[in-house]
């Protein structure tokens, strides 16, 4: 939730104080959004392994280090969290609380940007060697992605699902959900597969995909 709050949350910010330049107002909502997820990953990391994206948890369900009930179970909390966030972020600027975005990303380039995006984000949180670092290394790349794609780098189906609640900044219609959901599983695939091949094993202590829990090990 509070993910969620503060992407859109500083995209209505940014989008009011940058007086029309949109690489200003980009700017600012990378800023904002880098520095909450480095600090969620942080805070939330050593208690339930910091689990903001479905995308990561598919991952981990197909590698066996989660199981496939908590999955699930995860997946349904990370969408409501995202959607509760979106709701938040109209609360704190006074607009109104439900909405619907007119923001069109659609197109084989968009997609292209989602897979892109996705696979770079699970191959830091399946390679990185240090859990100590997932905050920094997975935010640094959501940071770099939001200006080398085309997409700016959602990343995240519960996030994406979210922001379509948001008829601002950082909103997306929702007939282009469907799209990027499918090109951020794509690359969650290709990210395991690439993995793999490269040997990257990381550790378990992971933004997101955490199977070490306090009482569980």
């Amino acid at each position: 939730m509070l993910l969620a709050a503060a992407v859109i949350g500083s995209g209505i910010m940014a989008e009011r104080l940058a007086s029309g330049n949109a690489a200003v107002a980009l700017l600012a909502n990378t800023g904002a959004t880098v520095a909450a997820l480095a600090v969620l990953i942080a805070l939330l990391g050593p208690l339930s392994g910091a689990h903001f994206n479905p995308a990561v948890t598919m991952v981990q369900a197909l590698r066996r280090t989660l199981t496939w009930s908590d999955a699930g179970a995860y997946a349904m909390v990370q969408v409501l969290g995202c959607c509760l966030g979106a709701v938040l972020a109209h609360a704190m600027f006074e607009l109104p609380l439900l909405q619907s975005s007119l923001h069109s990303r659609a197109g084989p380039a968009q997609w292209l940007a989602e897979a892109v995006a996705t696979c770079g984000l699970l191959l830091v949180v399946l390679g990185h060697r240090r859990s100590q670092d997932a905050p920094w290394m997975v935010s640094a790349w959501i940071g770099a992605a939001y200006w080398f794609t085309a997409s700016t780098s959602f990343a995240n189906p519960a996030i994406t699902i979210g922001r379509s609640l948001s008829n601002t900044f950082a909103g997306i219609r929702p007939q282009d959900v469907p799209g990027f959901i499918a090109a951020q599983l794509c690359g969650a695939l290709a990210a395991l597969f690439l993995a793999r091949l490269l040997e990257l094993t990381g550790v378990v202590g992971v933004a997101g995909g955490s199977t070490t829990q306090p009482g569980r090990r």
